[in-house]
C-alpha cells in the first residue's frame, strides 16, 4: 500500500502522516476542521459549557496532606480527573472532538479503547448527541475490564472484540485504522490518545490541555508559586501531555512520566513509524513492534505520542518506569491514607510521587495528575492481591 508523508504535525524529528492517500485527504479535511473551530468562539462557548455542565468542571486540586505527612517531604497535590463525569481525563477530549464531528456532519464514529475509560467516554457522549458508535477494544483487554464493556453496551455502543496480535491496545487502534479506511467518507474516529497520524496529537494536546490551564492558575492561587515537579502515567500520552502543556515552557518546572516496567516506550524504545505516524516504539528483534504488558490496560501500548517522543529527546520531560508491584503498593496506599482509589493507570504516577517526595525538601511542590479512578479496576486488584 503506497503511503503519502506529510511533514506538517512534526515535533522534533517525530510526528507527521504516514498514511494511504484516501485516508490522508480525510485527515487533510480533519485538520482543516480543527483549526476552523479550536478558536472559534461559538465553538469554544460550547466546549466549556459541556465542561462545566456535563462534565464538572473545573475539578479540584486536592492537597493531600495525609500522604504529604507520611513521606515527610514535599507537598503533594492531586489533580483531580478521577472526578469527572465518567471516572477520567478521557471525556475531555472525548467532548471536544464530538463537537468537531457534528460540526463535520458525521453520521458514525469509532473509537479504540484500552482499559475502556475512552471507550465509555465516547460512548457517553455519542448517546448523548445521538450518534452510532463503534468501540474497538483487544479481546484480552475485554475480559479484564468486563464492567467497562457493559458501560459501554449500556450506553448504545457496539464493542466489538479484537483477537488479532495480543488482544490489547495496539491490536484495538489498528482495527480502528482499518475501519477508519474502509469508511473514512461518512466515520469519525475519536482517537483517544495523543498519538496516531497528524492532527490527532495536535487535536487531543489541545481538548487535554484544559487539565494544566486549571492546575496552573490553581497552584498559584493556593501557593504563589508554580509546582517543582508534575507527574503523570504514560501509555499514549493523553494524560500527561494534558498535565504538561501549559508547563512546556516553565523551565523550572520538571515534568515526569510515568511507564509500566514492562512497555516501557520512552526509556527502552527505538524511532519507527507506528499506526501511521514517528514515534519511539518498542520493536522486537525482527523490528515489529514488541508485545508489552501492565496491569494497567490503558497504559499496555508499544509506542507513545510524538510530543512525548520529543520532550524524551530533548531532555525537557523525564520518564521513569515503576514495577507492578510498587503500583499495587501505591493503589492501597493512596486508597488508606487519603480515602482515594485511584485507577491502576493513575497509581503509576502515584508509586513515582512515594518515591520522589520523601528525597526533596518540604518546601517543595509535586502535582499529581490523578488521570482516573479505580472502580474498573478493584476487582482485579482484587484476585491480584488474593492470588
Amino acid at each position: 500500500m503506497s503511503l503519502v508523508q506529510q511533514r506538517r504535525g512534526y515535533f522534533g524529528e517525530f510526528g507527521g502522516s504516514f498514511v494511504p492517500p484516501e485516508l490522508q485527504e480525510a485527515l487533510d479535511y480533519l485538520e482543516d476542521q480543527f483549526f476552523k473551530y479550536k478558536d472559534d468562539p461559538e465553538f469554544n462557548e460550547e466546549f466549556k459549557h459541556y465542561l462545566k455542565e456535563y462534565i464538572g468542571r473545573e475539578n479540584p486540586l486536592t492537597f493531600a496532606a495525609r500522604l504529604t505527612e507520611r513521606l515527610g517531604g514535599a507537598k503533594i497535590y492531586l489533580k483531580r480527573e478521577d472526578l469527572n463525569h465518567t471516572g477520567s481525563h478521557k471525556i475531555n477530549n472525548v467532548i471536544g472532538q464530538i463537537l468537531l464531528a457534528k460540526r463535520m456532519g458525521a453520521k458514525r464514529v469509532i473509537a479504540e479503547t484500552g482499559a475502556g475509560q475512552h471507550g465509555v467516554a465516547t460512548a457517553t457522549a455519542c448517546a448523548m448527541f445521538g450518534i452510532d458508535c463503534t468501540i474497538y477494544m483487544g479481546e484480552e483487554d475485554t475480559r479484564r475490564q468486563a464492567l467497562n464493556v457493559f458501560r459501554m453496551e449500556l450506553l448504545g455502543a457496539k464493542v466489538v472484540p479484537v483477537s488479532k496480535g495480543q488482544g490489547r491496545l495496539k491490536d484495538a487502534v489498528d482495527e480502528a485504522l482499518n475501519d477508519l479506511v474502509e469508511n473514512y467518507k461518512n466515520t469519525f474516529y475519536l482517537l483517544g490518545s495523543a498519538v496516531g497520524p497528524h492532527p490527532y496529537p495536535s487535536i487531543v494536546k489541545h481538548f487535554q490541555s484544559v487539565i494544566s490551564e486549571e492546575s496552573k492558575r490553581q497552584i498559584l492561587e493556593k501557593e504563589g508559586r508554580l509546582p517543582d515537579a508534575v507527574i503523570a502515567c504514560v501509555g499514549g500520552g493523553s494524560n500527561a501531555i494534558g498535565a504538561f502543556a501549559h508547563y512546556i515552557d516553565e523551565l523550572s518546572v520538571r515534568l515526569i512520566g510515568v511507564e509500566p516496567e514492562r512497555a516501557a516506550t520512552l526509556t527502552k524504545g527505538v524511532p519507527a513509524v507506528l499506526h501511521g505516524f514517528k514515534c519511539l516504539v518498542l520493536l522486537d528483534e525482527e523490528g515489529n513492534p514488541q508485545p508489552t504488558y501492565s496491569i494497567a490496560a490503558g497504559l499496555d501500548y508499544p509506542g507513545i505520542g510524538p510530543e512525548h517522543s520529543h520532550l524524551k529527546v530533548s531532555g525537557r520531560a523525564e520518564y521513569y518506569t515503576v514495577t507492578n508491584e510498587e503500583v499495587l503498593e501505591a493503589f492501597q496506599v493512596l486508597s488508606r491514607t487519603e480515602g482515594i482509589i485511584p485507577a491502576l493507570e493513575s497509581a503509576h504516577a502515584v508509586a513515582y510521587a512515594l518515591k520522589l517526595a520523601p528525597i526533596l525538601s518540604r518546601e517543595q511542590i509535586i502535582i499529581v495528575n490523578l488521570s482516573g479512578r479505580g472502580d474498573k479496576d478493584v476487582e482485579q486488584v482484587f484476585r491480584m492481591l488474593k492470588s
